[in-house]
């Protein structure tokens, strides 16, 4: 799964990006988009770590990019910044970074700190490379139906929805409202479209404004982080004794980049099952609704294809409970088949035969 960070000048984007992923801060002015695995946060990992005592622990991943900031005041920069969006249409998640902080030695975006005017700047540049893309898509579909092809009764039904998302985007109505069945999102499942994907707001705040909440009319049902991007990074070099004094210190019982990258992990539908013992404790990321035998496939084709079984039991069942062998006593472990749903937390032994 990947997770596109994006921000205007100086709203402390890459910052964040620095501290989720341990990279430096990269060059202002830089024209390139840098790119890191991120670990997501689990304490089921760190506890069942302790437990089992394996060689090796993994925690789920994320594919984060984090793209140059975006100056959309001239057109030569406003060029620049849609080339670099339309870059991200195969992204799975957008995380919409905007600046809560006053600091004078940081010039500000158009001169003032406003977070949801910036959002909004934002959220317009992304519906207006939508809609470019919308009507390149209806010449090539027009020009496109002036011959016989083999695709012409797709062609035709597809030109009929760009038309209807095209009335949609300038009606200033969301691309999906215009989406009326299954059939016609597949049409243009591949084209990936920007407003389409869910979304995080990240509004980056100084260290005295951490409890200060913000709401925006054009959120919609985008989760709202706030956090100190500058604070964050500089816990993240820490090593964990320290980091954990300097928290106390300041009154933060959780990072904020954890609560942060949980928060891209959630909205992307993700929950994560578990497999443990002496050699490996790994969470493993499945989309919600996932079946055990699909998931079989994540672990390893064998495990999937010669599928018996799959022995689970809850990582809070263990906590609780102490040892797996008064979980079985308890009658807690399970015994499933194919079809069942694997829930967040499950911890599973798959029994197999290839």
């Amino acid at each position: 799964m990947k997770v596109a960070l994006l921000g205007l000048l100086q709203s402390g984007k890459s910052t964040i990006f620095s501290a989720i992923s341990g990279k430096g801060v990269g060059t202002i002015g830089s024209t390139a988009i840098e790119e890191a695995m991120v670990s997501v946060p689990d304490e089921r990992i760190e506890w069942l770590t302790e437990y089992y005592k394996p060689k090796k622990t993994v925690h789920a991943t994320i594919d984060s990019l984090d793209l140059p900031g975006f100056n959309f005041a001239d057109e030569h920069t406003r060029a620049a910044a849609r080339r670099l969006i339309n870059k991200i249409r195969t992204v799975d998640l957008l995380v919409l970074v905007v600046r809560g902080f006053e600091d004078s030695s940081v010039p500000a975006y158009r001169n003032s700190v406003d977070a949801a005017r910036d959002l909004a700047e934002l959220q317009t540049e992304l519906l207006l490379s939508d809609l470019e893309l919308v009507t390149t898509r209806i010449e090539r579909l027009e020009k496109q139906m002036k011959k016989p092809t083999k695709t012409q009764s797709q062609d035709k039904a597809e030109l009929a929805l760009q038309q209807k998302l095209q009335e949609a985007i300038e009606s200033e109505k969301p691309i999906r409202s215009a989406i009326e069945t299954d059939a016609e999102l597949e049409l243009i499942k591949s084209l990936g479209f920007l407003t389409m994907k869910p979304m995080v707001i990240a509004v980056n705040v100084g260290e005295d404004d951490l409890d200060k909440k913000f709401e925006f009319a054009t959120a919609g049902n985008s989760e709202v982080i706030t956090m100190c991007a500058k604070l964050e990074q500089e816990l993240s070099q820490l090593e964990a004794d320290s980091r954990d004094e300097f928290m106390a210190d300041l009154g933060i019982t959780e990072l904020a980049v954890s609560k942060f990258v949980n928060s891209c992990y959630s909205s992307l539908g993700l929950i994560s099952f578990l497999t443990v013992g002496s050699d490996e404790v790994r969470a493993w990321p499945i989309k919600q609704g996932t079946i055990a035998h699909e998931a079989a496939g994540k672990v390893h084709s064998d495990i999937q294809r010669g599928f018996i079984r799959a022995e689970t039991f809850a990582y809070e069942d263990l906590k609780e409970l102490g040892d797996e062998k008064a979980i079985k006593a308890a009658g807690k472990i399970r015994l499933e088949g194919k079809e069942y749903v694997v829930r967040d937390g499950d911890i599973i032994n798959y029994r197999f035969n290839v």
